[in-house]
């Protein structure tokens, strides 16, 4: 013990008399806790990963709604009527429970009727479409997925225009289907598949994925495309559920225009 601490008396003097080694021995400290406090900022970030996740995604659906907002503003200009309405806002919700192994695959959500979730909205995150929502309790509501074999939603080509029906035939997660797409229209593969934006659900071009394969239905003159979806539907997290607020008056001006037909 005696030897030791003679030592380092020695060592102390040494370092504190020469300034080679006072600066070695700095740098080497300046390593060490700058290490220290490296992996200490880890573990911090790791525990705050939740709450940056929560602020990104409050962040990215209020940039997502200006995005939609001003392609209503461009409908507006034309006829001057309710200018400076805001017309689509985003309901921020996460995916608590994912089906992707069945044909008919269920999401469940954590929003609900308490945060103004309702029937037939449209659900997307930041790759593309998820689904539409189904049924809904106070603060949960059920999605059906886009691999859902009963789920069509109207599509089309980015670059064109031509539209078809998108499906699922129930086989890989991977890739939904695009059937009636006319044989007028141009496609290749890597072509964009986005939503048409014809009904209330979804917005016009809302990302949906690229074509993978061209089929020819030689019995009819439309393609059948297979389309290769930018989301993982296996891996979900937070979710926009899209509310139209002209949703409600739209749908009950074409239930009354069918009902003026039928009579």
């Amino acid at each position: 013990m005696l030897f030791l601490l003679l030592m380092g008396i020695a060592i102390t003097l040494t370092i504190q008399s020469h300034s080679y080694h006072k600066s070695k021995v700095i740098s080497s400290a300046n390593f060490v806790s700058g290490g220290v406090y490296s992996q200490m900022n880890r573990v911090s970030d790791y525990f705050s990963l939740q709450t940056q996740n929560e602020e990104l995604a409050k962040e990215n659906a209020r940039l997502k709604s200006l995005l939609f907002n001003q392609k209503d503003t461009a409908k507006i200009v034309l006829n001057d009527s309710i200018k400076g309405v805001k017309k689509t806002d985003l309901i921020i919700s996460k995916v608590i429970k994912n089906s992707y192994s069945n044909q008919e695959n269920i999401l469940t959500i954590n929003s609900g009727s308490n945060q103004g979730v309702k029937p037939y909205m449209g659900v997307i995150n930041s790759l593309g479409i998820v689904g539409i929502i189904d049924q809904t309790s106070s603060n949960y509501a059920t999605v059906v997925s886009i691999l859902n074999t009963s789920s069509k939603i109207t599509a089309k080509l980015k670059k064109n225009n031509h539209f078809g029906t998108l499906t699922w035939n129930g086989k890989n997660t991977g890739y939904v289907q695009l059937y009636d797409l006319p044989r007028l229209a141009t496609v290749r593969k890597g072509d964009t598949i986005v939503t048409y934006g014809e009904n209330t659900i979804f917005p016009e071009n809302i990302n949906i994925g690229t074509v993978d394969k061209v089929y020819i239905d030689n019995e009819t003159t439309s393609f059948t495309i297979q389309v290769k979806l930018f989301n993982d539907m296996t891996s979900l997290g937070h979710v926009y559920v899209i509310n139209n607020k002209d949703a409600d008056e739209l749908r009950n001006l074409e239930k009354q225009s069918k009902k003026e037909k039928h009579e």
